[in-house]
């Protein structure tokens, strides 16, 4: 693996967001209702516009001549730098929209704050990924609340989907010396800072939704340094199946 910071910094970025919406395109043909197969479509399809911008920037900056596909469809999976939670399998409709609210609800200040980074091109992908993860958190948490305050079943299954999906909430806080420096620079942010907002939106929804933040605890991690889950492997059988079949293929 290339060792520049901000190559590293810019892949971790491209991939939970392409993970992110490729799990999320799974819910093609198998949401609850046609309006929520569209909306979930569009979430999938802002995510792989983020990360198709991301791997495009990465591959300029490692020099190596790999381009977006390369990056994405021909590196195993231990190269991968996405964090857990959304490699994590779909479960259930409330089980995905509480994994898309709390990754949202990270996300939204992660991009506004991104969007004053001193490296033009990430500040420029912040832009207008900010604008498109302002609708994930409102559509998310609106279903959250809709669910969560809903029937008893609804609520039981979002009360059991945020248990099962906090612990992998720690890891979007994680810091390590891939990022120090850049971070010290101006060129990424500083997830400490981002800690009141998160806190705040998931205070305001969890009221509404008539749920309880689970306590401080044991978080996974792992991701971010190339360890992950059996789910991964799955996932990119599935995601790379043509390039690898068909070397080179094109539309």
């Amino acid at each position: 693996m290339h060792e520049d910071p901000l190559f590293l910094y810019t892949l971790r970025l491209a991939d939970t967001a392409l993970i992110n919406g490729h799990r999320l395109s799974e819910w093609c043909g198998h949401a609850p209702v046609l309006e929520e197969e569209l909306a979930l479509a569009n979430l999938s399809l802002d995510l792989i516009g983020e990360a198709r911008a991301l791997y495009a920037y990465a591959g300029e900056v490692e020099g190596k001549g790999r381009d977006e596909d390369a990056l994405a469809y021909l590196r195993d999976v231990a190269s991968y730098r996405n964090i857990l939670m959304v490699e994590r399998p779909n479960g259930d409709f409330g089980q995905t929209i509480m994994r898309q609210f709390l990754l949202s609800a990270f996300m939204h200040p992660f991009w506004e704050a991104m969007s004053g980074s001193r490296d033009a091109t990430l500040s420029a992908i912040a832009a207008k990924a900010v604008k498109e993860t302002a609708y994930h958190l409102r559509h998310c948490g609106e279903w959250t609340m809709r669910l969560g305050d809903g029937t008893p079943e609804s609520h039981r299954r979002m009360a059991e989907a945020l248990e099962e999906e906090w612990p992998y909430t720690g890891e979007l806080f994680e810091t390590d010396r891939v990022e120090h420096d850049l971070i010290a620079s101006g060129v990424a942010v500083d997830p400490a800072s981002l800690r009141e907002r998160f806190d705040t939106t998931l205070k305001r929804v969890l009221a509404e939704a008539t749920l309880a933040r689970p306590p401080a605890g044991w978080m996974q991690t792992g991701g971010r340094q190339g360890r992950h889950s059996e789910h991964l492997g799955h996932v990119l059988a599935e995601l790379q199946y043509l390039q690898r079949a068909y070397p080179g293929a094109t539309w």
